[in-house]
């Protein structure tokens, strides 16, 4: 079950969102789904790799993988010496205790860094989003098929889009195409069998008991 305290453990897999505040609206321009992309890769890639995502107006979906704990260890072991925090980290009973609580620190400093400069672009004031961001562990590979779909298939089901490949701001489109990309392409289709199978999965309404 989702909430907003499950740690975020390496090598673990997860299902990330969260939604707007009220009936507010998380993008309203093409340059917002841009920026919050661009600053999710800045903030994001360090500790996670990225398997697929959809951007909507007032809500998101990512499903993530945390990196290793050795490669998340010299990332914040250097972020801590770049802020000059080395000694807050030494005192800590070792990297183990620090590791899920930096984790989810990371996230929150994207989601501010957006939020802080969507704010100042519309003149608003106050949160953005609902509250601290949701995640779900995904430990079942039926699931994890099942949640790569229902995030690709969101804007049809909202009624945006009549095709899934017509929603800009989702990763369906780059995964099925050969242009260069950030995710872990090679590994989602092997989850379809091939790119054909991926397809063909995408291209029928999603289950979604158990999302």
């Amino acid at each position: 079950m989702a909430d907003t305290k499950t740690p975020l453990k390496p090598d673990g897999f997860y299902h990330i969102f969260n939604h707007a505040t009220g009936n507010e609206l998380l993008f309203r321009t093409d340059n917002n789904y841009l920026f919050f992309l661009k600053k999710y890769y800045e903030y994001i890639s360090p500790i996670a790799e990225t398997f697929c995502y959809c951007l909507m107006p007032n809500h998101f979906h990512f499903v993530v993988k945390i990196k290793e704990e050795k490669e998340i260890e010299i990332f914040f072991k250097l972020k801590a010496k770049t802020k000059n925090l080395q000694k807050k980290t030494e005192n800590l009973r070792g990297f183990q205790n620090l590791v899920g609580l930096e984790i989810s620190k990371q996230f929150g400093h994207f989601f501010n860094s957006y939020a802080k400069a969507y704010n100042k672009e519309h003149l608003r004031i106050g949160s953005l989003f609902a509250n601290r961001f949701k995640r779900k562990s995904i430990t079942n590979q039926k699931y994890l098929l099942k949640l790569v779909h229902y995030i690709h298939y969101n804007p049809v089901n909202d009624g945006y889009c009549e095709n899934i490949e017509k929603w800009k701001y989702s990763s369906y489109n780059a995964l099925i195409s050969g242009k260069p990309t950030r995710l872990k392409r090679e590994e989602v289709i092997s989850w379809f069998e091939d790119r054909d199978n991926f397809i063909f999965y995408h291209n029928r309404e999603p289950d979604i008991d158990d999302i």
